[in-house]
């Protein structure tokens, strides 16, 4: 029995918030996640998007598995592979208009590159030679983020922002399942549907947050339930449906673009690879379980679908294949040059005006450059002479 049950207590008339403010059933999602690849519906598809989708994701594989291979051969220090995850990668950067941005996490450096970015520009953070690595204003491209989710409060303000000023853009910010845990999600959405900022979240759930699965992150339905709470709609998508997952965001972003507010998606897929290089995923996952995931592999979905409409042959798949491996070899090729590195660029892109600190660190460290070159046997030689 509550206090409000009790015989002779008190009850207050309820305030006029006491009601749903927004009727919450337009904005749950379907009970089942969308799919398009493989149902009556694909017949309706874009032939041309399909194949520009299918050789997107081909070079988006060979991308991962070159990246991964680098890290082995110490040209990389890390990298978190988003091998089973391309269809996402792809869609969310075909989905952008030229003035739209990007929000990506620490694993979304593919979606960056589909967007235009330089695939070397896009591994230099990992490489651990810069801050970033690219210019984010020239293809409209946020800093690969790390810290889990602290982008998402980017997004939000950045689309808040444009909003504010008449600017026609949209915000698309990418999280996995591990980043809805942290609060700078929780923040994020809220402000966003508050404000009714033109903002779309897509969220990966690749089954995983490192080690720790979803059933230990979370007891809602699916991720996408977590847009009621908000005030936002949320919408299911299979993650590997690369069709499925295009339409999905690009009602998401229209809607964002007419002012209609955000969207939350949650496109369910898998993590093939391990968490990182650095990762061993046979100790929380049996290979069984990978292998079945294998079997509903974006690329094999969309070229199923392709072939049996007759919309792409053998000629046409081994032509992807090539212009995949050139894409590799050009990456190879310069990601094995030494770049020329000048450590004071460490202060260059801090503050557009260095304080006080960041002027005192950087003549330490000047000073014990100008030292260590002294000592250099080159500098001795030269004089000697």
């Amino acid at each position: 029995m509550t206090v409000l049950e009790q015989p002779g207590s008190y009850r207050p008339t309820p305030p006029p918030a006491w009601q749903p403010r927004t009727d919450p059933t337009p904005l749950l999602p379907d009970a089942e996640p969308f799919r398009l690849l493989g149902t009556d519906a694909a017949a309706d598809l874009d032939p041309e998007l399909l194949r520009r989708l299918y050789g997107q994701l081909v070079r988006g594989r060979r991308y991962n598995t070159q990246a991964t291979a680098l890290t082995r051969q110490g040209r990389l220090a890390v990298y978190p592979s988003s091998t089973g995850q391309e269809a996402c990668e792809v869609a969310a950067a075909l989905v952008l208009q030229e003035q739209d941005w990007l929000f990506p996490s620490y694993r979304d450096t593919l979606a960056a590159v589909a967007r235009g970015l330089d695939p070397v520009q896009a591994l230099t953070l990992l490489r651990g030679d810069w801050h970033t690595g690219y210019d984010p204003h020239e293809h409209r491209v946020a800093p690969l983020c790390t810290p889990l989710a602290t982008q998402l409060p980017h997004a939000v303000g950045l689309a808040h922002a444009a909003r504010l000023k008449g600017d026609d853009v949209v915000a698309l910010a990418m999280v996995g399942d591990g980043g809805t845990s942290e609060g700078d999600f929780h923040e994020a959405l809220n402000f966003a549907a508050v404000w009714q900022a033109p903002v779309v979240f897509l969220v990966q759930n690749n089954g995983f947050a490192i080690s720790v699965p979803l059933a230990k992150q979370t007891a809602a339905p699916s991720l996408a339930h977590k847009a009621v709470g908000y005030g936002m709609p949320g919408r299911l998508v299979d993650g590997n449906d690369a069709a499925a997952v295009h339409q999905v965001l690009s009602e998401a972003m229209r809607r964002a673009r007419s002012g209609g507010g955000p969207t939350l998606v949650e496109a369910v897929t898998y993590r093939i690879d391990a968490h990182t290089n650095a990762d061993d995923a046979t100790r929380y996952r049996p290979d069984a379980e990978v292998e079945m995931w294998r079997g509903h592999d974006p690329i094999l979905l969309l070229e199923q679908e392709l072939t049996s409409r007759k919309l792409l042959d053998e000629a046409g798949m081994e032509a992807e294949r090539q212009a995949a491996e050139r894409m590799a070899a050009d990456l190879r090729e310069r990601m094995n040059q030494d770049p020329l590195l000048d450590p004071m660029d460490l202060f260059t892109h801090v503050y557009a005006e260095q304080t006080v600190q960041l002027r005192e660190q950087a003549d330490r460290l000047r000073a014990e450059l100008a030292a260590a070159e002294e000592l250099s046997p080159g500098h001795q030689e030269g004089t000697q002479r």
